[in-house]
């Protein structure tokens, strides 16, 4: 183990990720036989193979999969000591991941894009967690700084700061007979098939509550764990659903999608800005943290302000706890 080196390490934790040299050898923007070589070199170390590999498929080995634990935990322990100089240093430079939630890839890397016009000196690197329970892992794993999502686990040591609403509606295809109803009851909603997110989904857990607080048991005809996959189904007539309103502003604009006026809805939650509390954020952490914490939320009032039902007409409906 003493001939063992971090970027072996880094390209290890990278081919398991993708499971796929390939794939790795370009997210880290090396040929494959240098990808290959690297974990070569690393099984030789260890004495020990890392991968089983069968024509191009790859998966790892029980070995592999005990050391992906320690990798993970080493590379996080370097990157930690790697912010705590540069708080010295005072410098908002280096590498910088941010995670966020599939929901938040709408509007997300258009924020970034702002941050880095003033910070040109930070490379950010974006990471997408399928819902918030993989998102935390990657929080508690170390392989993102940042994370944007909305509520976190409580079970995990986590500070998130609340910086814009989260607005989530109904929707249905044009023409559904639920839109001929006006203002449709959450009962009258519940008769029709829904498509739902997966259960770990933040936006399927606030849909269930908000059906258990009005005693009606939905209709959950399909779950899936894409809002595009959803919108899709939507479109082809397949059911109802109920989405973020931040995925839907090309289909609302392209009138291929349409808001169904729900009683007691939009149900609005908060986006949070998440970060581990025992982690001690680098200087570039920091400043994207005061930029999301005081732009935020007047970029997403601009982005979604068009599609909010009842704008311009009405108050804007209570925001449910984050």
């Amino acid at each position: 183990m003493k001939t063992v080196t971090f970027r072996q390490l880094r390209v290890f934790v990278e081919v398991a990720r993708h499971l796929s040299f390939v794939r790795a050898a370009e997210s880290l923007h090396l040929t494959p036989p240098a990808v290959t070589m690297q974990v070569k070199e690393l099984e030789s170390a260890i004495e020990l193979p890392l991968f089983d590999r069968e024509g191009r498929k790859v998966s790892l080995t029980t070995a592999g999969e005990y050391f992906l634990v320690y990798a993970k935990r080493m590379l996080a322990t370097l990157k930690d000591a790697d912010d705590a100089m540069a708080r010295f240093r005072k410098l908002e430079s280096g590498v910088l991941s941010v995670g966020m939630v599939a929901t938040a890839k709408y509007f997300v890397p258009r924020l970034l894009t702002r941050f880095r016009e003033e910070h040109p000196g930070v490379e950010l690197r974006l990471r997408v967690g399928n819902n918030r329970e993989a998102l935390a892992d990657m929080l508690q794993q170390g392989e993102v700084d940042l994370a944007i999502m909305g509520r976190p686990p409580k079970a995990l040591a986590m500070r998130a700061e609340s910086f814009a609403a989260h607005p989530h509606v109904f929707v249905a295809p044009p023409g559904h007979p639920i839109l001929r109803r006006g203002r449709p009851t959450v009962a009258e909603v519940a008769e029709h098939p829904l498509i739902v997110r997966e259960p770990a989904s933040g936006t399927r857990a606030l849909m269930d509550r908000f059906f258990a607080d009005h005693r009606v048991e939905p209709r959950i005809a399909m779950e899936m764990p894409s809002n595009e996959t959803i919108k899709q189904a939507v479109m082809a007539g397949m059911g109802l659903s109920f989405l973020s309103l931040h995925t839907l502003g090309l289909e609302l604009h392209s009138q291929l999608i349409e808001l169904v006026h729900v009683e007691e809805t939009p149900i609005v939650r908060n986006w949070n800005i998440v970060h581990m509390q025992s982690k001690l954020l680098s200087p570039a952490a920091e400043a994207l943290r005061y930029f999301v914490l005081e732009h935020g939320e007047a970029y997403l009032a601009e982005h979604d302000r068009p599609w909010m039902p009842g704008h311009g007409d009405a108050p804007s409906p209570p925001r449910a706890p984050s």
